[in-house]
């Protein structure tokens, strides 16, 4: 079965190339080798003011940067969101981007009585981060609450699922062990998972 993706790397650096670009990369070429149809999008690239204002968020208009980068997300069926631990959680643009994917009428829909209308239902999603302390370290002891709050307050809130995980630590690792982290985007990038 082929699938429609959607890559949103988060990486906020957009002067030098990361492990998780090399990794986007390596998912977009095994995703396409195998007949799916592949989207990129790059956050650093984009210039976009952040939201500032509750009304802001629920009515403001979308920055025009941002319009094929949710055109893009919208026509999907699965997204691989990639991005480096930040002090627990996700890089300050890459929040700010996906804050203001995430308005109302893309992922939700107020309603006057009740939970919100899930938009996204039928999508799936992968989320990769790597971080620098060990994997084990970051759920046990820090509880994962950066992805898990990505899961939870975003993704599964719009209707998204299943949403899989690659937690890499360590990433100073040597060459080897990023071949291999590489290899495993390759894999799941030919399956569309």
């Amino acid at each position: 079965m082929t699938r429609r993706i959607a890559i949103i790397q988060g990486h906020p650096d957009a002067t030098a190339r990361h492990l998780l670009h090399a990794m986007a990369g390596a998912y977009a070429e095994a995703a396409t080798a195998a007949g799916h149809e592949v989207r990129r999008i790059e956050v650093a690239r984009l210039e976009f003011p952040l939201l500032r204002t509750q009304q802001e968020f629920e009515t403001g208009a979308l920055p025009h940067a941002l319009a094929q980068a949710r055109d893009d997300m919208r026509w999907a069926e699965h997204w691989v969101f990639l991005f480096p631990l930040w002090h627990g959680t996700m890089p300050a643009l890459f929040k700010g981007f996906l804050e203001h994917i995430f308005r109302p009428g893309f992922a939700m829909e107020y309603r006057k009585d009740g939970f919100p209308k899930r938009l996204l239902a039928g999508r799936s999603a992968r989320i990769v981060v790597t971080m620098g302390m060990p994997v084990l370290m970051y759920r046990w002891y820090f509880g994962a609450f950066g992805v898990r709050g990505f899961e939870r307050s975003m993704l599964s809130f719009a209707g998204i699922k299943p949403i899989r995980e690659s937690l890499y630590g360590l990433t100073f690792a040597d060459d080897k062990k990023r071949a291999r982290w590489i290899e495993n985007m390759r894999r799941h990038g030919a399956r569309g998972d």
